[in-house]
């Protein structure tokens, strides 16, 4: 069985139920039939058909630009908090650019969803063609790059903490900010092949429609030559879902778990040592030392947890699209394109999190947030490069990093 393409995948067209849907479905009707002399509508894009519209409207179109607001200046502040001198280390560094990637995952289709939701145009016809390449660029292609980068990242992050607690002194030979900017060039060129491939795929052509009683043009998707001339279509997008499925979420989720139990772990027998010598004379130092590194290593688990919370959902409906169009098929694309929906969001949501995380979990940036934006906010800091953004002193020189 071929397997489906990206728009018949994520965007399958719907059946809606008359009850709910019955102003939306009048008014297609109204729009796209020619009442006088019916004929076949050619296939073209109809947002309103690309989406449970009612969900899509509620949460796209109304809680939606909230959230934007929320994100934006939650990782606004995130960016500005790890960029000061004091704050850049190879673990800030990181957590910078997930959070750059999470924004403009959402910042970019923001103006598009606005538009189609918010504003209730999704039901008209989208022209000229430079707007529906935008709209596959801006809905789709960009944000998944983004959001790719950030699936990386995060297991970069977790990989990099591992190394840290676990092999101490492998961190002066591979957690340093140069090879921490390579490694985050990597990981953007690496998200980016694969969607400018989705880019070059699909060619928009004219096709005309009968709408409020007038032909009117509007945008039809077409498989580029390249892809079923010289590779075949059930190739092509088998190829590229299996690679999503493989490489951007079913290993680095099952990397994940892994890592963050041997971190979880790793936190235990810390604690041990700690309670240790917390019963020993003229340790205190030590018991600091322990302290910050078990608040930075407990502040990151949380951080990949509440990631792995948000994406294994994504990652079961995937992997059943998969099975559904290469073995056998049973899945119900409306619930699945629903539960797609609602997982999306649901990552949406988790955006603004890490930034709550920070301010709960890590002194160093409570101290560095008020100092930039509270008035008459002391630093208890003794020198601002004592600590890094994870609580722990930085005892590698060459990484600037809590070691444990």
């Amino acid at each position: 069985m071929m397997l489906r393409t990206s728009t018949e995948m994520e965007f399958q067209n719907f059946t809606f139920n008359s009850e709910i849907f019955l102003d939306d479905v009048n008014r297609t009707f109204e729009n796209f039939t020619n009442t006088t002399t019916p004929e076949p509508i050619p296939e073209h894009m109809n947002i309103t058909n690309e989406m449970p519209i009612a969900y899509a409207v509620p949460l796209y179109g109304y809680i939606m630009p909230f959230l934007l607001v929320v994100t934006i200046v939650a990782n606004t502040l995130i960016v500005v908090v790890l960029s000061k001198r004091h704050m850049r280390t190879p673990t800030n560094v990181v957590l910078m650019a997930m959070a750059l990637c999470d924004l403009f995952t959402l910042l970019v289709p923001a103006p598009w969803l606005i538009y189609m939701y918010t504003f209730g145009n999704h039901y008209k016809p989208l022209w000229p063609k430079s707007l529906c390449y935008a709209w596959n660029m801006m809905h789709e292609h960009i944000p998944n790059m983004f959001h790719t980068a950030s699936i990386w990242l995060t297991l970069a992050l977790a990989v990099q903490r591992y190394i840290y607690v676990c092999h101490a002194p492998l961190a002066r030979k591979f957690c340093t900010m140069d090879n921490v900017y390579k490694c985050l060039i990597y990981i953007l060129i690496l998200a980016a092949l694969p969607q400018g491939f989705r880019m070059l795929d699909t060619r928009i052509v004219q096709v005309d429609i009968i709408w409020h009683n007038k032909t009117t043009h509007v945008c039809r998707r077409v498989l580029a030559s390249w892809v079923t001339d010289y590779i075949s279509e059930n190739v092509y997008f088998t190829t590229y879902y299996m690679f999503r499925v493989v490489f951007v979420h079913l290993i680095p989720c099952v990397a994940l778990i892994v890592l963050n139990l041997l971190l979880f772990q790793a936190l235990k027998q810390a604690q041990q040592r700690r309670d240790m010598l917390l019963s020993k004379k003229n340790q205190k130092n030590e018991c600091k030392k322990l302290r910050d590194s078990n608040c930075t290593t407990l502040m990151l688990i949380v951080v990949v947890t509440v990631f792995l919370i948000v994406e294994i959902p994504l990652v079961v409906v995937t992997l059943l699209h998969i099975i559904s169009s290469v073995i056998i098929e049973f899945l119900d694309y409306y619930m699945a394109n629903s539960l797609i929906l609602f997982t999306n969001f649901l990552i949406i949501l988790s955006y603004p999190i890490n930034f709550a995380i920070y301010c709960g979990m890590s002194r160093q940036f409570r101290e560095t947030f008020k100092e930039l934006f509270v008035r008459g906010a002391v630093s208890t800091r003794n020198g601002s490069s004592r600590y890094s953004l994870v609580n722990g002193p930085r005892t590698c020189t060459n990484t600037n990093e809590t070691v444990l």
